[in-house]
């Protein structure tokens, strides 16, 4: 029997993929990145392109291909590695950084400008309000395709396609020239402020969630699944490219407005009250709410529902443990919740790049086992070095390893380890059964 879903329901799994990737990064970081850039803004778009949208699609792309699961994509890992490393993507993604910043943002952008004096009591209230929404919604998993795809989404896009239409057609000012690293290396600086968007672990994790909302629609068959998870990729793709290419022009075009602005929420706020007038921060907030409520109910819905398989505890109260975890933590404040992921992702980013290019050259591999071990742990002792760098820590004696300078140390190192893996054969002793996932 041919399985297959409706356009709209292949729409409406896009549109909800888009909306989990859609978030607080995605909003606050191209302004800033757009208005530093300057003249320069193409090649640093680019970059940014390569690491929030790239990745995340090839990403999408891989879990498809290795068998829609976190098993899957392991299988070639010692188990207890495999599951240390998706906790710590889970935690970052979820409790301790990405979904409090859903919250924090939403209240910096959407709730905060409409008080004359902001206090902590307000970020307090609100972000309990806010992950209280959030887990309303996540609750019921099965509803989320419906919930989120075929209604939050829509009226999340509706207000993104009209700011981006007003930034391209009445733009606020001119392009000035480019500041800092954007003025000497515009595209690998783009590149590395792609990670702050932490798109291609939500991609891990985002994935699974698809391949659920697939099934509930009665779609079984292994490669009618991978299809459909690749045009729910390509869809979210298209739109958070678009979404990019628009806040990146309207950052570029922003130092009329917004000179001297210290986070792109702050670019983005003045810049859509320059457009739209007073009403502009109307239009503003229900973008950034909509975009913010969104991933908050994916980024919840996905940790919760992977420490429910670890765990005898279940689902719902895992929705309730998270959904209060992130309350609790976005009250640190946003600059303080930034500073402390920024090492985290350098440590942790080149390791999903290795995972994900190893699962497209599996098959070619002679001895796949090894070389997932070998490979992980070059790209990740290597990545912490990158880490300690940008945390202050004096690793200056390693400046000889090349692309050190520019934060990507990692990376020739990551390669070289690759291609020596082709030249390993097989073990002659018997191999050890594959873990069943």
């Amino acid at each position: 029997m041919k399985q297959s879903l409706k356009l709209t329901d292949i729409m409406a799994l896009g549109f909800m993929l888009f909306a989990f990737f859609l978030g607080a990064g995605n909003i606050i970081f191209p302004p800033l990145a757009g208005q530093l850039a300057g003249e320069n803004v193409i090649p640093a778009m680019s970059g940014f392109l390569l690491t929030a949208v790239g990745l995340p699609l090839i990403t999408i792309v891989a879990i498809a291909v290795a068998g829609g699961s976190w098993g899957h994509l392991t299988k070639d890992l010692p188990k207890q590695a495999a599951t240390i490393m998706a906790v710590l993507i889970f935690i970052i993604i979820g409790p301790a950084f990405a979904a409090p910043r859903t919250g924090l943002v939403a209240y910096e952008m959407a709730v905060k400008p409409f008080f004359i004096d902001a206090a902590q009591a307000h970020l307090t209230i609100f972000s309990i309000a806010f992950f209280a929404i959030a887990m309303f919604f996540a609750w019921s998993q099965g509803k989320l395709i419906d919930v989120i795809g075929k209604v939050l989404t829509p009226a999340l896009f509706i207000g993104l396609v009209i700011l981006a239409i007003a930034v391209f057609v009445n733009p606020q000012g001119e392009i000035v020239a480019a500041h800092g690293d954007y003025l000497t290396q515009p595209l690998t600086k783009g590149f590395l402020e792609g990670y702050n968007t932490m798109d291609t672990f939500g991609s891990l994790m985002f994935g699974m969630l698809i391949v659920d909302a697939i099934r509930s629609k009665g779609i079984t068959d292994r490669a009618a699944t991978t299809k459909y998870l690749i045009s729910a990729g390509c869809i979210a793709a298209a739109g958070l490219a678009f979404v990019y290419i628009s806040l990146f022009y309207l950052g570029a075009t922003s130092a009329a407005v917004a000179s001297g602005a210290d986070n792109g929420g702050v670019v983005l706020s003045q810049y859509v009250q320059s457009l739209f007038g007073p009403s502009g921060q109307i239009v503003l907030s229900v973008i950034v709410l909509l975009a913010c409520l969104t991933t908050a109910i994916g980024l919840i819905s996905a940790c919760s529902e992977y420490f429910s398989s670890l765990t005898p505890m279940s689902y719902k109260t895992w929705v309730i443990i998270n959904g209060v975890a992130c309350a609790t933590v976005a009250n640190v404040g946003l600059a303080q919740l930034i500073s402390l992921s920024v090492p985290v992702l350098f440590a942790l980013y080149p390791v999903a790049i290795a995972l994900v290019a190893l699962t497209f050259l599996r098959k070619k591999l002679p001895n796949p086992q090894m070389a997932y071990r070998v490979v992980i742990l070059v790209s990740l002792l290597f990545a912490l070095i990158d880490a300690a760098k940008v945390a202050g820590v004096d690793v200056s004696a390693l400046k000889m390893l090349p692309l050190f300078e520019i934060g990507m140390g990692w990376l020739l190192p990551t390669a070289a380890a690759i291609i020596c893996m082709f030249f390993v054969g097989k073990s002659t002793a018997p191999e050890m059964a594959e873990e069943t996932v």
